[in-house]
């Protein structure tokens, strides 16, 4: 009769779940629903926090800022930022907002922003703005990856040495057998006859530059959250698959965000993508 109530209380809570909307939820490496407070405990351990957003996705942006702030609470403002949506020649028009001497309008002008960025990508530099802390540009500057996409590797010798300051350091080591690089060209290879072997090359390039850019701004006892596309650290590969060849004893945490029709199960294809997985209903209004 004592185990009737806890019973009860399953069977309650089962129910309210059912009618309930979450806007996320939480799940560990092996499907497991989890705390947010969970999250947090783990990524003040991690000298590298990925979040692989959604781009599009409202409650992505949202959990950026939320983790940001609380991390930054809780390592007594012993953090770093970084993102993919910054390119490494855009560092010192970057620079110079962080510390007031550019406004938003001339950092749209000398920047080249994402379009989301007003509402997506703004509350985060504002946040390292307010709190006197580092934002690095990580990326490739785009048109360097488009040389790839076209000609390969090779091309990027051509550059001067100025330019090659904003990419990671030539010849960069590729695997084509990384499931995540060969995954993308045999999804892309049947959409188009302009898909070669040098599509996953430009992402390759854009992961290395990232690790890179990271490895460079690391400080020791510090946390460092990089904001990027979940497809670049989704499976344990791409950046950190570079920036372990850097740094092979570096503490990595990961997150991923998916898109779910079905609340409450995660799909056994999205078991393993990271440490942390965010689930967000399909329904969830898009920012663009």
């Amino acid at each position: 009769m004592k185990k009737l109530p806890m019973i009860m209380l399953l069977v309650f809570g089962f129910f309210a779940f059912k009618t309930d909307k979450p806007a996320y939820l939480l799940y560990n490496q092996q499907g497991k629903l989890v705390k947010y407070k969970k999250l947090t405990e783990a990524a003040q351990k991690a000298d590298i926090v990925f979040f692989g957003e959604l781009h599009n996705n409202p409650i992505s942006h949202w959990l950026q800022y939320e983790l940001t702030n609380d991390l930054f609470i809780k390592k007594q403002g012993k953090i770093s930022l970084g993102a993919e949506m910054f390119e490494a020649d855009n560092q010192e028009a970057l620079n110079l907002y962080l510390i007031d001497t550019l406004d938003k309008e001339a950092l749209k002008a000398q920047a080249r922003l994402w379009p989301n960025f007003s509402t997506d990508y703004a509350p985060l530099v504002d946040f390292a703005k307010t709190n006197n802390l580092p934002f690095v540009a990580t990326n490739i500057p785009r048109k360097y990856a488009s040389m790839v996409y076209k000609f390969g590797f090779e091309a990027l010798d051509t550059l001067s040495n100025e330019v090659k300051a904003f990419i990671a350091p030539l010849p960069i080591a590729y695997d084509p057998e990384l499931p995540g690089y060969k995954g993308m060209l045999e999804m892309m290879g049947g959409m188009s006859d302009h898909v070669t072997d040098k599509l996953p090359k430009a992402q390759a390039i854009k992961d290395a530059t990232m690790a890179w850019f990271i490895h460079q701004h690391m400080q020791a006892g510090q946390t460092f959250i990089h904001f990027n596309g979940s497809y670049h650290s989704d499976h344990f590969e791409g950046i950190i698959w570079y920036l372990k060849r850097l740094n092979p004893t570096v503490k990595v945490l990961t997150i991923s965000c998916i898109e779910a029709d079905t609340m409450g199960k995660l799909p056994d294809d999205s078991k393993g993508l990271a440490d942390f997985i965010v689930s967000i209903p399909t329904s969830m209004t898009k920012t663009y």
